[in-house]
């Protein structure tokens, strides 16, 4: 399986990592068919992603994943990182192999988790929408482009 420069740039040198104290929201999401599981912590200030950080317990394609959607998301305001796509991430990283599509998902659903839980830790609705990877018919080996 071949991996973009950048894929290994963020795997071997992964962005935000670590665990933000008293965070304002988390998100945990996992896979249990691939193993891969990620929390995402951020805070949120005027709305907007002021930090955020991941761990991370997966393959290359995983931690890559996790860091670039971290690294796009900072900044952004809660209604604009809700809108990242799996695609946005895969072509952030330069693309990802189709068996590692579902990483891309993962990361994408873990920030969605993650500003929904403030949202509604601050009496608001949630914005996100389905949360693709907790789906009991996803399916991560799937082909998703």
């Amino acid at each position: 399986m071949l991996y973009t420069e950048k894929v290994m740039e963020h795997f071997g040198n992964p962005r935000n990592v670590g665990v933000i104290e008293d965070p304002d929201g988390v998100g945990e999401v996992g896979n249990p068919v691939c193993g891969d599981v990620m929390k995402i912590t951020l805070k949120v200030a005027d709305d907007c992603i002021s930090d955020i950080k991941f761990q991370t317990l997966g393959c290359g394609a995983a931690i890559a994943t996790s860091s670039i959607v971290t690294e796009m998301a900072k900044g952004m305001t809660l209604s604009e990182a809700v809108m990242i796509t799996k695609q946005q991430v895969a072509d952030e990283l330069g693309g990802l192999p189709p068996a590692k599509m579902h990483c891309s998902v993962l990361a994408t659903d873990g920030l969605k988790v993650a500003i929904d839980d403030y949202l509604v830790k601050h009496g608001r609705a949630p914005i996100a929408g389905p949360i693709t990877s907790t789906d009991p018919d996803f399916d991560p080996h799937e082909e998703e482009l």
